[in-house]
């Protein structure tokens, strides 16, 4: 059944019937929803993206628990992952916008940003929610 056929039969179960005007109404509605999300948005599918990955999520985790600037030597010993991938995580994070990073001499510092602490404290706040 092509798609406008469903969504035919969608209002007419909403509202005991439906012409052409009633599906036309309700896909431009459905369109300005589209039409509302901003290309600057595309940040957000990044940033949920990147913390799709255990180990970029499990040291996001790690640096949010911290709540301060932690050190690459201090996150290595605790995440079981070579220094090069932990590195390349890190990096990631980073261009996402998930964790901040400064250069010390030789040491480098990484920290959770508020946009990193706000999106797991919705899914802690939300986890269990999905029913």
């Amino acid at each position: 059944m092509p798609p406008q056929g469903r969504l035919e039969r969608l209002i007419t179960q909403e509202l005991g019937e439906c012409c052409d005007a009633d599906v036309e109404a309700r896909v431009k509605t459905l369109e300005g929803y589209v039409s509302d999300i901003s290309p600057t948005e595309d940040s957000d599918l990044t940033a949920l993206q990147t913390l799709g990955n255990d180990t970029r999520y499990t040291i996001t985790r790690l640096l949010v628990a911290a709540n301060r600037e932690l050190c690459v030597c201090e996150i290595t010993p605790v995440i079981d992952i070579s220094d090069s991938a932990i590195s390349h995580a890190l990096s990631d994070l980073y261009d996402a916008g998930l964790v901040t990073r400064r250069k010390d001499g030789t040491w480098r510092y990484y920290e959770a940003t508020e946009r990193a602490m706000a999106v797991l404290d919705a899914l802690d706040t939300t986890r269990g929610m999905s029913q």
